[in-house]
Formats: structure tokens, C-alpha cells, sequence
């Protein structure tokens, strides 16, 4: 049996079906490209954050948990101005994909690639974060700072 607010969810959600949506509420970070508002998972549109289990070096070459830090970098952020809310632009497996903004107006696509969190993923975003990219790098911001595995690597999904 489905219950009419799944339902409705769904179909909301289902962009052959509907125009792109919002979702506002309090997020809670799943990773550090997905947040969870309100039940309904959303992935972040154009970027790839380092998986949860993954490994990184720092600047100094030592192994630290990059995922980790990616997700408790997003958590900080998005608690700093709530609520969170992200405009669905189209869903992937069990979650939404979308853009999603900060209650004070501040990207949090572009913040996690800008500081070092995530990567541009020009598959999906057409180079739309290249530029917060090339400052992080610049700046040795984040993941930056060492040397990593792109985050399709480690998840074994083709990166093209």
C-alpha cells in the first residue's frame, strides 16, 4: 500500500511530471554531497564530494578520512544559517538532485567546491564550478592541499 504523502512526494518530485520543486527544513548531511531535508534526500547538482570512507593525504602526506571531513565541513556550514533549501532540478536513484542555498542566500554547491569539499563534475554541471575549482586549487583549499583519488574513482563508477 502507498501511503498518499509518499505518493505525493513522488510525484512532485519526478521531473517528467512537475516543474522543478523546493524543499525548505532543517538538513542533516548524509555526506558531503547529499543532505537528507524533511525525508527526502538531495544530492547536490555538478559537484562530487570524497566518498565517506575515503582516504586522502594532507599537505604533509598523512592519511586523513577527506570524506569525513567533507560532510563535518558541509555540517558546520549549513548550521551556521538555517534552514537549507535546495530547488530539485531532476533525481537520481532514491534521491532529488538539485541546487541548494543557505537561509542568509549563500550557495552551498558552490561553497563546497570553492573551499576544497568537492569537486567540479563537468558530466553534470558543464564546468559551472570550474572557476571555485581553480581557487581552491589555487588556495590548496581542502583536498586541494594534498593529493586524492577523484571521488568516482573510489566509488568505481566511471568518471566521464
Amino acid at each position: 500500500m502507498i501511503r498518499t504523502t509518499s505518493l505525493v512526494l513522488a510525484l512532485a518530485f519526478t521531473p517528467s511530471l512537475a516543474a522543478p520543486a523546493d524543499i525548505t527544513g532543517r538538513a542533516t548531511v548524509i555526506d558531503g554531497d547529499t543532505i537528507e531535508i524533511n525525508g527526502v534526500r538531495v544530492r547536490f547538482e555538478g559537484i562530487d564530494a570524497p566518498e565517506s570512507r575515503q582516504m586522502c593525504e594532507n599537505a604533509a602526506g598523512k592519511a586523513y578520512r577527506c570524506g569525513q571531513a567533507s560532510a563535518r565541513a558541509l555540517d558546520a556550514f549549513l548550521a551556521k544559517s538555517r534552514p537549507t533549501k535546495c530547488t530539485a532540478t531532476g533525481a537520481s536513484y532514491d534521491r532529488i538532485v538539485g541546487y541548494c542555498v543557505r537561509a542568509d542566500g549563500t550557495d552551498v554547491n558552490t561553497w563546497m567546491v570553492r573551499n576544497g569539499y568537492a569537486i567540479d563534475w563537468p558530466k553534470y554541471s558543464g564546468g559551472r564550478y570550474a572557476s571555485e575549482q581553480a581557487e581552491a586549487q589555487t588556495a590548496h583549499a581542502g583536498i586541494w592541499a594534498g593529493a586524492f583519488d577523484l571521488p568516482c574513482v573510489v566509488r568505481g563508477a566511471r568518471c566521464d
